[in-house]
């Protein structure tokens, strides 16, 4: 086999959809078909089993690809020492980032780095804080940018802090939630800023709202507000286009402090050694300054 049906293998086994592996290896979902058939025809098994829920690897496949990923991950690992060498910041750079940094402070950053540093690939998963940790935990990635204060041994830095707010157009203070019959508009999030949003609820209130609305996204939160649904407590990153018709109340707890929501990076001390990662942590630093 060649290098690039090796990577091919890999995706796949990453992935377990032909339509996503194809998107990540920017070849149409027909010609990812033809090139696997033809890597199986060529090992004479089966090496992905498939249905209409994706892909399932067989016994054969396992040990394949095992092999395409150590292949793989030597090649690449081979061609980043030699660019290095020659003073030219290249390899990979594995991200896994809390969805909402995503989607609100990382798309400045990545267009400055990939900017600055061309050579390097990217590769980003969003999600949950609990699913970058995760991705962490096993190895998956280089670096995390989590919220709320993770529990992590290795690198860990404060990136910024913010304001937590209700969000709402009729209530004008936080006891009005005592009097309004609006819902209380809430998103699933993890389990960290749920319990810190709980907690400060019934430190402030001893009750629950009478009445909840809970939906999949944080975007979808926040229109249903902007919209004049119901209220609800969200982060200043994701508010700052905020309308004039819109009210929004710092929320503070029991001693009148504000609550707020950090932004953490972390990573193991041999993944912060590597060029790439200090690359990008330099333009980080760039855009917290």
């Amino acid at each position: 086999m060649n290098f690039s049906e090796y990577e091919i293998l890999v995706v796949l086994s990453e992935e377990l959809n032909m339509r996503k592996a194809a998107e990540r290896l920017f070849i149409s979902q027909p010609a990812l078909s033809q090139r696997l058939q033809t890597i199986e025809r060529n090992w004479n098994v089966k090496i992905f089993l498939r249905s209409q829920r994706g892909l399932l690897l067989t016994p054969a496949g396992e040990k394949i690809v095992a092999l395409a990923k150590e292949v793989v991950d030597s090649t690449n690992r081979v061609k980043d020492e030699l660019q290095q060498s020659e003073g030219k910041i290249s390899g990979t750079l594995k991200l896994a980032v809390a969805s909402i940094i995503a989607q609100h402070w990382l798309p400045n950053v990545l267009k400055d780095f990939t900017a600055t540093y061309p050579s390097v690939k990217m590769s980003l998963i969003t999600g949950w804080t609990s699913e970058m940790m995760t991705a962490m935990y096993e190895s998956d990635v280089h670096v995390a940018i989590v919220r709320g204060r993770p529990e992590w041994n290795g690198v860990l830095r404060h990136l910024f802090t913010e304001q937590l707010f209700l969000v709402d157009k009729e209530i004008q203070r936080l006891d009005d939630v005592f009097i309004t019959e609006r819902p209380f508009i809430q998103f699933k999030s993890d389990s960290t800023y749920h319990q810190q949003i709980q907690h400060w609820w019934h430190q402030r209130y001893r009750t629950f709202p009478q009445r909840t609305i809970v939906v999949d996204q944080i975007e979808t939160c926040k229109q249903l507000a902007y919209a004049g649904i119901g209220y609800a407590i969200l982060p200043e990153i994701v508010i700052k286009e905020i309308g004039d018709d819109m009210i929004k109340i710092p929320l503070v707890d029991e001693k009148e402090q504000p609550m707020t929501r950090d932004t953490w990076l972390i990573g193991s001390e041999l993944s912060f050694q590597l060029p790439q990662v200090q690359a990008f942590i330099s333009i980080i630093d760039k855009h917290i300054d």
